[in-house]
C-alpha cells in the first residue's frame, strides 16, 4: 500500500492517447461512435499446459470475427505488441484486467500496473482498464477485511486516470456491489458484473437502478456444457445443447436491454483443461465460488465453459452466440 501511494504521488500527466471513450445516456462511445461490447472472455491455455499462450491467435481471431465478437476480456495484461497489433488489425478491442497480486508483474499491489499503462496506453486495441475479478468473494486475500480491497481499488483507479484520462476504469464484481461499496470505490467509472443467475441476467437491471446511475456491463455470464445431474429436459454428462439453450436465453435478455448495459462477455472462448486435474484431459469439477446459479444444474464444471473446445471445434452454442451478436443493431 505504501509503495502504491508513493507511486501515485509521483505520476505525471500524459494526454497523447490514440483512443477516446466515454458513456453518454447509457451508450458507450469510442472515438465518437456508439460501441456495444459483443464480448468473450479470453484466456487461451493449450492442451497439456497451465499458462496462457497465444499460439492459436490467428485461428481464434477468425472464429471470433465469424461469431460477431468485437471485444475480448483478458484476465492478465497482454505484454506482447504483436498480439495487440493482430487484435487491432482484426478490429477486436481488449479489456485489460489487472490482478491484485501477480508477484510484481503489472499488478495492483506493487503499483507496476502503471508501468504497463505507460507502455501500452497509446495502443488502439486497448479499450478499457479493469481492476480485479470478483475479489468480493475472497476477503481472505485481504486479511479478512474486504474493505481493504475497495480502498486499494479506489487508489488504483485514481492513479490510472492520472496517467490515462482518455479511457474508463472498471472493476469486475461478483454480482452487484452495494451502495457502500460504490462509495468506497467512487472513482470506478463502470462496473463489470459477473452474473450467474441461472438464465435470468435481466434481474439485475432494476436492482442496479436502486444503487447507482453508473453504466454497467456483464463481465462474465453464460453456462458450461456439462450437466452434473440430469433434469427433465437435459441428460447428465457433457451436454452442449443445455449450454446453447442457456446462452441463447441469456444473450437475448441482455441484448434486448442494450439501453441498460454497455456490453456482455460470455465466459468463455475455449475450454480450459488446465483448471481441474490433468491438463491433458477434460475433467469435471473445479473451483468456482458462488456458482450455484450456473444453468442448468447449479454446478460450474470449470473445464467445459468454452464456445469452442480445446481443439477449436465449434460447440452448438457457437452458432447461437453468432446469431445473437450479428443481429445486434449497435456496432
Amino acid at each position: 500500500m505504501k509503495k502504491f501511494l508513493i507511486l501515485f504521488c509521483t505520476i505525471f500527466f500524459n494526454l497523447s492517447n490514440a483512443i477516446e471513450v466515454n458513456v453518454v445516456d447509457s451508450t458507450f462511445y469510442v472515438n465518437g461512435n456508439p460501441y456495444y461490447m459483443r464480448g468473450i472472455c479470453y484466456h487461451p491455455v493449450p492442451l497439456g499446459k497451465i499458462k496462457r499462450d497465444f499460439s492459436n491467435l490467428s485461428t481464434d481471431i477468425s472464429l471470433m470475427k465469424e461469431a460477431g465478437i468485437n471485444t475480448v476480456r483478458v484476465y492478465e495484461p497482454i505484454d506482447d505488441i504483436e498480439v495487440l497489433n493482430k487484435l487491432a488489425d482484426a478490429g477486436i478491442k481488449v479489456v485489460i484486467n489487472f490482478g491484485y497480486n501477480q508477484r510484481g508483474r503489472y499488478d495492483i499491489l506493487s503499483g507496476s500496473l502503471i508501468d504497463y499503462i505507460y507502455k501500452y496506453k497509446d495502443h488502439d486495441a486497448i479499450l478499457m482498464w479493469e481492476l480485479g475479478n470478483e475479489y468480493n468473494y475472497h476477503p481472505q486475500w485481504f486479511g479478512g477485511n474486504i474493505n481493504t480491497w475497495y480502498a486499494v481499488l479506489e487508489l488504483a483507479a485514481q492513479a490510472i486516470k492520472t496517467v490515462d484520462p482518455s479511457r474508463l476504469v472498471s472493476s469486475a464484481h461478483g454480482d452487484l456491489p452495494t451502495k457502500e461499496i460504490l462509495a468506497l470505490a467512487s472513482s470506478i467509472d463502470i462496473w463489470g458484473l459477473n452474473i450467474y443467475r441461472w438464465d435470468k441476467p435481466q434481474s439485475v437491471f432494476k436492482e442496479w437502478e436502486q444503487v447507482s446511475t453508473k453504466p454497467i456491463y456483464f463481465s462474465e455470464l453464460g453456462a458450461d456444457s456439462y450437466m452434473t445431474k440430469p433434469t427433465l429436459k437435459y441428460a447428465a454428462g457433457e451436454n452442449q445443447q443445455a449450454q446453447a439453450d442457456a446462452n441463447g436465453i441469456i444473450l437475448k435478455e441482455v441484448l434486448k436491454n442494450y439501453d441498460k448495459n454497455i456490453g456482455a462477455f460470455i465466459f468463455s472462448f475455449t475450454d480450459g483443461l488446465w483448471k481441474a486435474g490433468n491438463p491433458y484431459t477434460q475433467d469435471t469439477g473445479g473451483s468456482a465460488p458462488n456458482s450455484d446459479g450456473t444453468p442448468y444444474d447449479g454446478s460450474a464444471n470449470e473445464e467445459y465453459w468454452g464456445i469452442v473446445d480445446i481443439n477449436r471445434n465449434k460447440k452448438i452454442t457457437f452458432d447461437v452466440i453468432k446469431e445473437a451478436y450479428l443481429n445486434h443493431k449497435i456496432n
